[in-house]
């Protein structure tokens, strides 16, 4: 019966144990977590592209962005992507700028992917999801678009219509 209490009282004591770890953890790393939301200005970031062009959204500055997080194993995002090219050719000069993130995949699957889909827009890879752990993103595919400020303006989850991206792309266009 006495080992039997020791037992249950180490249990206790390791449960609560864990309890404090994971309290003092996530109040640590709260900042690092915060969910980005409309009207929040878009964390600044720098990854090259497949150019070998480094992409820093400061330097979007003035211009309306539409930032695209995807994978080349997202149907969502195979869908959406012609769409996003034909309007990228629109807007591009309208001041709308696209940058297409791929999350953490390699380069050759990404480079053929884009080959396949005669992307002309800058894309670039998080190989380390540091822009994807800043921006809170899930799920694949998830667009922000930013205005001429810098600001989000609205964050999209899920797979969009042509329609849409063409109506988003006017909504960021510089005045």
């Amino acid at each position: 019966m006495k080992k039997k209490r020791v037992w249950i009282r180490g249990a206790i004591i390791v449960v609560l144990a864990v309890a404090i770890v994971y309290t003092i953890y996530s109040a640590v790393t709260k900042e690092q977590h915060a969910l980005l939301q409309v009207g929040d200005m878009a964390p600044n970031f720098t990854l090259q592209d497949l150019d070998g062009k480094q992409q820093t959204l400061a330097d979007y500055k003035g211009q309306g962005v539409v930032l695209n997080f995807w994978g080349t194993w997202c149907e969502s995002c195979k869908k959406e992507m012609p769409a996003f090219d034909k309007y990228y050719q629109q807007f591009k000069d309208r001041g709308v700028q696209m940058l297409a993130i791929n999350v953490a995949e390699s380069d050759y699957a990404v480079k053929t992917f884009v080959q396949q889909y005669d992307m002309t827009f800058p894309v670039a890879i998080d190989h380390t999801k540091s822009v994807v752990r800043t921006y809170n993103i899930e799920p694949l595919p998830t667009t922000m678009l930013i205005n001429e400020h810098g600001e989000i303006v609205k964050i999209i989850t899920g797979e969009m219509t042509e329609q849409d991206i063409k109506q988003y792309m006017t909504m960021i266009q510089p005045k």
